[in-house]
């Protein structure tokens, strides 16, 4: 067997002498299955991680029992809803404007309580083989950990229970459940076996613990404090969102505990390129910087654009792509708990900024789209993204942007739909009149002609009065956050201006 002191948890099927196996009797205990009788089936295996102690000995951190598939035999959909991070953000916004509290539950065995539509069979798993019936095999009535379709056979059950108590589905997240009452709303959003929920009555919240506890063994972990990676301190105030822990963790693992901070991620002007001529780098090591760094633009807006430039160079890097990214853990170094502050005295309109800069990709000419969304001036969403063609004009590159802004602003406006907050004539802020002339005016001539068409759609959201579209100067484009390096100055103004706070300040 592998050492495993200095790396990480590895999985074992094979069986060791010594090894417990009281763990897989608790675990074949919670599987729901009935004795078909003879028929044909999968073999099961047990699955475990294992590390290895310091006086040598294996710990066993858990034990599976897991089964073999075959598409279109044993499943056919596998596909289960889990929420997305902005729904998540816009979930805490809510709750904070409404200023009641979070709470998060954790449901045990979760795939074991998923119901199978299909027929499946497995062979009995070995070392608890029924000695009376050596041949006989097992008909799952509910779903095993390792089955392909067990996430969405739990998505199925859990939903088709709430619903049957009164719950709504969310109209376009179906992660979200809610139950609206004549003054008051419960709120329900999941993610697997996580479970985050909250009222503007808090004996909802404790009616619906009752309901969850009579159907399922589940914990309760009382207020959100740590979901996703995300790590939020709710107070009287508000609530706040960061990664701190995160971020500790990767100036370790990449050994820059000790780097020199920098007061931004990227300095202007932008300078990096495909470097061809450049000395290369370990791959798996820049690959493994910018997943890592991209893992906590969940909350820190402020590295998006600068990470997202640097995972363009991911299949070649170079010794000037790896210094830009240990810049931006430098600047990590010195703000790594920075996050999002959303405050319970703030509004709940939705306003959106929307930018692009021309032909900034020099490799292919391509433009950056940058856009942010505001839930009373407190950011819930933003991208910054490489356009997929290139812009012959800085009006074109702004009229796509816009028009990538306005999908996100309607994504947006139909989630708030379910909290009862109906909004339209939604602004999107532009810093380009060409841009909103296009979108305003039905026109069509020879330097707008080859715009391709799905971006026109804004046009009819204009006109039905869904957005508008206004303009505004540079100097107070949100935007330009997710479209170029910044300087000092300007890049602090902005952070301050999306509601990024460093609460060691």
């Amino acid at each position: 067997m592998e050492s495993l002191k200095n790396g990480p948890v590895k999985y074992y099927t094979e069986k060791f002498p010594g090894i417990p196996y009281e763990p897989a009797k608790k675990n074949i205990a919670n599987i729901d299955c009935n004795d078909t009788g003879k028929a044909s089936g999968a073999r099961l295996k047990l699955f475990f991680p294992a590390l290895l102690r310091p006086d040598e000995m294996i710990m066993i951190l858990n034990l599976f029992l897991v089964k073999r598939q075959e598409e279109g035999i044993d499943y056919d959909e596998t596909f289960a809803p889990v929420a997305r991070l902005e729904a998540i953000r816009l979930f805490l916004a809510f709750a904070a404007h409404m200023n009641f509290k979070v709470y998060q539950m954790d449901i045990k065995n979760v795939f074991l309580n998923g119901k199978l539509n299909e027929e499946v069979y497995v062979a009995q798993p070995p070392s608890f083989v029924d000695p009376k019936f050596p041949d006989h095999v097992y008909k799952l009535n509910k779903a095993l950990y390792g089955l392909k379709q067990a996430p969405r056979a739990w998505y199925d059950t859990l939903s088709t229970f709430l619903l049957s108590k009164g719950f709504v589905r969310g109209k376009i997240d179906s992660t979200l459940f809610l139950k609206k009452y004549p003054k008051h709303i419960l709120l329900v959003q999941i993610y697997v076996d996580d479970i985050i929920f909250g009222s503007t009555n808090p004996k909802l919240c404790e009616k619906f613990e009752l309901l969850m506890k009579s159907e399922y063994k589940m914990s309760m972990m009382g207020e959100l404090t740590f979901f996703l990676g995300l790590q939020i301190k709710q107070s009287e105030k508000g609530i706040f969102i960061n990664q701190g822990k995160y971020v500790h963790e990767m100036l370790k693992k990449f050994d820059l505990t000790s780097c020199t901070p920098m007061k931004t991620p990227m300095a202007p002007p932008l300078t990096l390129d495909k470097d061809s001529k450049g000395k290369s780098v370990d791959v798996t090591l820049y690959r493994g910087m910018i997943g890592s760094l991209l893992y906590l633009t969940a909350s820190r807006p402020d590295i998006m654009y600068s990470t997202c430039l640097c995972a363009r160079y991911q299949a070649e890097p170079k010794e000037s792509h790896l210094t830009a990214v240990k810049r931006i853990f430098r600047y990590l170094k010195g703000t790594p708990n920075l996050g999002l502050w959303y405050s319970k005295d703030s509004g709940f309109d939705l306003t959106a900024y929307s930018d692009s800069d021309f032909a900034g990709c020099k490799i292919d000419r391509k433009s950056t789209t940058g856009g942010c969304h505001l839930l009373g001036g407190k950011l819930v969403s933003w991208t910054s993204k490489k356009q997929n063609s290139v812009s012959t004009s800085t009006a074109e590159a702004e009229y796509v942007a816009a028009g990538i802004c306005c999908a996100q602003v309607l994504w947006l406006r139909n989630q708030l739909q379910d909290y009862d907050i109906q909004l339209s004539k939604i602004p999107i802020y532009c810093d380009n009149t060409s841009a909103i002339a296009i979108a305003n005016n039905p026109v069509l001539h020879s330097k707008t002609k080859h715009i391709e068409v799905r971006y026109y759609f804004i046009r009819d959201h204009v006109m039905n009065g869904d957005i508008e579209l206004h303009f505004v100067p540079t100097e107070y484009q949100l935007a330009d956050l997710f479209t170029k390096p910044l300087d000092v100055t300007r890049f602090n103004m902005l952070i301050s201006e999306l509601g990024m706070l460093n609460p060691d300040d």
